[in-house]
């Protein structure tokens, strides 16, 4: 009998070490070759590692959580023959054995151990779909987080493994072989996998969001809003309209129940400086409007909203609208606001849970308007409704406060003539 040392190997390019995260053997088994022993981590995968040679495990080289170098002993075997390291020395000197010698006729030699058996080769991979139909393939995590990032479908996979196991060698082999017709549909899958470099203001705005998402404790406050009279009223005020005035949307007539409802909590309308521990209330109520361009998402700012009336609001916004999507709106117009309104139009859908533009404190979400039956205490009548979905800091901003102020705007939208007031 002779000791086999299994050390780790070289799991991935640039890695030096990895974490066992999982021993699937124990002292005293059993194992046959292929036999999948342990399964460590790197920074990048799971990796299992097989064992190349059947035998009787003797030593486990570490605990669960523990960081190992490649290299470095993992599994020590009791194998029939003489194994890979000589009786009594350590097991960094583990070696694969030389391949056994070829006899010659008239030529006589010592008994050798035969060579571990190599792994097998990958096979062809099959054009049809070895799974019967709702079956689940059997493979380890690691194999299957390689399919997924493959765009592979392991049904598709033939597995050369015990009990149709697949093997990072079969899905290698798949792969190689190319994407395969989906079963009965004469599909082929897309395996490509196209690299788009984040650059610009897209790497921007990751870069902003993750900002805001790692400072700041979103609470979102959902409320529906009965905008039936202020849709008639807007209705009314674009019929009338004069020559040169803007169209009438409804962000106007709620930039302006914001302005009123910030007058009554200045709280809302700040930036926290949460390095320096400091709150900065605004006097000038300076309202961002999310918009989406060719480029990417940007936030234009109509300043002093608190100085303008319905229709100068709706001019602004007309104006830096156009220029953000032209790709002219200058610095000073795209920063320095103090609240902000995110609107997708008609696909706002019902709820949101907008990111609130750091280092603002709030964010007042618009979704988009549909008819409801409502309940008015005698019978379910049509209306026009639309929900606000709002986050704030929670940090500064309490539950009831956040509730307060989206209760305020909800007043004021529903009923209209209060905003001119």
């Amino acid at each position: 009998m002779g000791e086999y040392v299994i050390k780790l190997p070289d799991v991935g390019e640039g890695v030096a070490e990895a974490e066992l995260v999982e021993w699937n053997v124990a002292v005293g088994d059993v194992v046959q070759e292929d036999t999948i022993l342990a399964s460590v981590m790197t920074d990048k995968a799971a990796v299992e590692i097989p064992s190349p040679v059947e035998g009787t495990v003797k030593w486990l080289g570490g605990e669960i959580g523990d960081v190992v170098a490649v290299g470095s002993p993992l599994v020590r075997l009791e194998v029939a023959g003489e194994g890979n390291v000589a009786p009594g020395a350590p097991a960094e000197e583990a070696s694969d054995p030389e391949p056994a010698p070829v006899a010659t006729a008239g030529t006589e030699t010592a008994p050798t151990p035969p060579a571990p058996p190599k792994r097998e080769a990958p096979r062809p991979a099959s054009t049809g779909a070895p799974q019967r139909q709702g079956d689940r393939p059997i493979a380890s995590p690691a194999v299957r987080g390689r399919a997924r990032e493959a765009g592979v479908d392991l049904r598709q996979v033939r597995g050369s493994g015990p009990a149709g196991r697949i093997t990072h060698e079969d899905l290698d082999a798949f792969i190689e072989a190319g994407p395969q017709p989906a079963a009965g549909l004469g599909l082929r899958p897309d395996t490509s996998v196209t690299d788009v470099k984040v650059i610009g203001l897209r790497r921007r705005i990751a870069e902003k969001m993750a900002l805001s998402k790692s400072r700041i404790a979103h609470i979102t406050y959902v409320d529906e809003v009965d905008v039936t009279a202020l849709e008639e009223l807007r209705a009314q005020l674009n019929k009338n309209k004069q020559d040169g005035q803007p169209r009438l949307t409804i962000l106007p007539f709620l930039m302006r129940a914001m302005v009123k409802a910030i007058a009554e909590q200045p709280a809302i309308n700040a930036h926290y400086d949460d390095e320096a521990g400091v709150i900065h209330r605004h006097g000038g109520v300076h309202i961002g409007i999310a918009a989406q361009t060719p480029t990417g998402l940007v936030v234009p700012v109509v300043r002093h909203a608190e100085a303008r009336d319905v229709w100068g609001c709706a001019a602004e916004l007309n104006r830096l609208s156009d220029a953000a999507k032209a790709g002219t709106a200058g610095r000073d117009e795209l920063t320095g606001s103090t609240i902000t309104i995110t609107s997708l139009g008609a696909m706002g859908g019902l709820v949101t849970t907008p990111v609130i533009n750091h280092p603002e404190v709030a964010i007042v979400g618009v979704n988009k308007i549909q008819v409801r039956p409502m309940w008015d205490g005698s019978q379910f009548v049509p209306r026009r409704m639309m929900n606000l979905s709002s986050s704030f800091d929670h940090r500064v901003i309490d539950g009831w406060d956040a509730a307060v102020f989206v209760q305020r705007i909800k007043a004021l939208l529903e009923t209209p003539a209060m905003i001119f007031m």
